[in-house]
């Protein structure tokens, strides 16, 4: 199988949910699963005024990279399923939240997944 590459490395984070603060609610943080070599391409985008005179920066990527199998990502000793509701990717600092992971035809040859820029 020939691999695709490419030229930026992005950090696929799940949500952890830990333990309880002092006042009962539940603390999450990101954690790194895995790293993902592939292409970043801007799909749609526009950078624009809301009604507070506030800039919005409005965009949707994607990400092409090999195909990698994230039903059954493995953190310590618990297998998990990546999905675009506890997933998100990050990029050169920036977070990016997942919409939708494809794997074209059911081929296992690369993944495209489907990004909205958040921030940094």
């Amino acid at each position: 199988m020939k691999r695709i590459g490419g030229n930026l490395n992005a950090l696929l984070q799940i949500n952890v949910v830990g333990d309880k603060d002092s006042i009962g609610k539940r603390q999450s943080d990101w954690v790194t699963v895995l790293t993902l070599n592939g292409w970043l391409d801007l799909s749609n985008g526009d950078s624009h005024y809301n009604v507070f005179n506030t800039k919005i920066e409005d965009s949707t990527h994607i990400f092409l990279c090999d195909y990698t199998d994230l039903s059954n990502v493995t953190r310590d000793e618990e297998t998990i399923s990546i999905t675009s509701k506890n997933a998100r990717l990050v990029i050169k600092g920036l977070v990016y939240d997942i919409l939708l992971i494809d794997n074209p035809m059911n081929m296992n040859e690369h993944l495209e997944i489907y990004l909205r820029f958040v921030g940094d």
